[in-house]
């Protein structure tokens, strides 16, 4: 871990990764999806409205395993200052809220002919709102600290905070009385057929690739930005 806490050879690993995890996140993917969409059977309760369930599930996850990823981020970057700890953590916030509002316009889109509702302040709904309101605040804070020349350290924090809401989300729809359906898939076992469970494992791995590309991606574009300016500071101050 400390070996590729060094950006060249972070570099040299995220040139040939990112094109590699974009590349087969799409087509696994659109694959995933077009199996979703075509090949699966209609569900016996919700019928048709059951396939938007292969876009909206692996958004919901990859909310919070964005934000868990700026938690983690945070941790290794106050723990032992990691230098790409707090460039991973700003990387993964941006994908992370786009997909948290995925799962909530897909979730209103869902809930509507199933519900009879575009949305109810449900603990996983709200729990899930929150956590998008927690991605502006970080996106802002980081920024806000980077433009200021403020200790990253204070962003970390909030990413550590903020993670408090993620096992709340998780527990939601078995701690209170809730209108979205109880966990599906748990700890060894799932309560999906396989006829959906397969591909929804498909379009998780898929979104997840995806997912992954973009953070390095960003991961690069941070630094490069971080690496033009630091030049041009040296170029300055050798001018003065």
């Amino acid at each position: 871990m400390h070996g590729f806490a060094n950006p060249k050879r972070f570099l040299a690993l995220a040139s040939w990764l990112t094109p590699l995890f974009l590349g087969g996140g799409l087509v696994l993917t659109t694959g995933a999806l077009a199996w979703g969409l075509f090949m699966v059977p209609p569900d016996r309760l919700m019928g048709e409205t059951v396939r938007i369930l292969f876009l909206h599930v692996p958004t919901a996850w990859l909310g919070m395993g964005g934000w868990s990823a700026i938690a983690i981020s945070s941790l290794v970057f106050l723990v032992w200052r990691h230098p790409l700890a707090a460039i991973a953590a700003r990387a993964a916030a941006l994908p992370g809220l786009v997909f948290t509002i995925i799962c909530l316009a897909t979730g209103s889109i869902w809930g509507r002919p199933t519900w009879g509702t575009w949305w109810v302040w449900d603990g996983r709904l709200t729990s899930m709102l929150v956590l998008a309101f927690l991605y502006l605040a970080y996106i802002a804070l980081a920024q806000a600290a980077e433009r200021e020349g403020v200790s990253p350290r204070i962003p970390a924090i909030f990413g550590l905070l903020g993670a408090i809401n993620i096992p709340i989300i998780n527990r939601s729809v078995v701690w209170w009385n809730s209108l979205h359906q109880p966990p599906s898939i748990t700890m060894g076992k799932s309560a999906i057929d396989a006829a959906f469970l397969i591909p929804l494992m498909a379009a998780v791995l898929g979104f997840s690739l995806i997912f992954g590309g973009v953070v390095l991606a960003r991961m690069r574009a941070l630094l490069a930005d971080i690496q033009a300016e630091a030049r041009l500071r040296r170029r300055a101050m050798e001018a003065a």
